[in-house]
């Protein structure tokens, strides 16, 4: 079934999981307004279908409601500084306040909420001009093409296999009503932008060279989940290390970039764009 979750739906369900809206910055800023109207107008839709139906829902929130923080890691209770008016507070305000709606609908008319604020996440079947930093990366390394890295490349991210994240959003779907969140859910390994090409490089046996380009505005420096209620509350914690779920997803866009419908390597060589979640 396809639908915008900006109109209302109609359809019985027991469960909800609301992953709604682009979580690269080079889609979700392409239609700014529409960005917005996806985290905020489809959260609306999506509790009023929960409150209709006494369903679970659960929200995918998002890191970025922490911005640029300046406590590291980042604890659940930890308010973030997120700069309300940037090019990305469209993503970054938007998941905010889906975070609002959701705790209101909970105190206001008693909805059973899950809220979870994803971590980088990355996998096979994500698309090749995702705009993400994995799959960039990869891409471009597939192809020797140069590979971007914006600013000195000694911004961190932490990156969570897409396994470990599906299996942590069922678990969370399954706790006690009183559970509610909000929840980091991404793997603490750390690695910068430099380390991350240098594996993917080291991986694909490439031959492509740096290019440093110019930081995009409001890019947080750092990113780093605190797992600790994760780990207390669910027992959780991810168990596939970078290294190999990198080459899990080289193989998979090693094999896609080679399918005669998607053309050659080079069809995507030319892909610079942004990355974050």
């Amino acid at each position: 079934m396809r639908h915008d979750v900006t109109f209302p739906l109609y359809v019985e369900v027991d469960e909800i999981y609301n992953l709604a809206c682009p979580a690269s910055p080079v889609h979700y800023q392409y239609d700014p307004v529409q960005t917005t109207k996806t985290s905020v107008h489809g959260a609306i839709n999506m509790l009023g279908l929960a409150k209709r139906l006494r369903a679970r829902i659960l929200q995918a929130s998002t890191s970025e409601v922490y911005g640029d923080p300046e406590v590291h890691p980042q604890p659940e209770n930890y308010w973030g500084k997120v700069n309300p008016i940037g090019v990305r507070s469209c993503y970054d305000e938007g998941k905010r306040c889906a975070e609002t709606l959701f705790f209101d609908y909970h105190r206001q008319h008693k909805l059973r909420i899950k809220v979870l604020r994803i971590f980088n996440t990355y996998g096979p079947r994500m698309h090749p001009n995702d705009g993400r930093v994995v799959s960039n990366f990869i891409v471009q390394a597939l192809n020797n093409a140069d590979i971007t890295i914006y600013g000195t490349g000694a911004q961190t991210r932490s990156f969570c296999y897409v396994d470990d994240l599906i299996e942590v959003m069922i678990r969370t779907m399954n706790t006690p009503d009183d559970f509610t969140g909000p929840m980091n859910v991404g793997n603490p390994g750390e690695f910068t932008m430099l380390e991350l090409a240098e594996k993917i490089i080291a991986i694909t046996g490439s031959r492509s060279k740096l290019l440093f380009m110019p930081l995009p505005a409001d890019d947080p420096r750092q990113r780093k989940p605190d797992i600790g209620l994760a780990q207390r509350a669910l027992g959780w914690a991810p168990a596939v290390p970078l290294d190999d779920g990198l080459r899990k997803t080289v193989d998979y866009f090693d094999q896609l970039l080679r399918k005669p419908n998607t053309g050659s390597h080079s069809h995507y060589a030319e892909s610079k764009v942004l990355y974050g979640l």
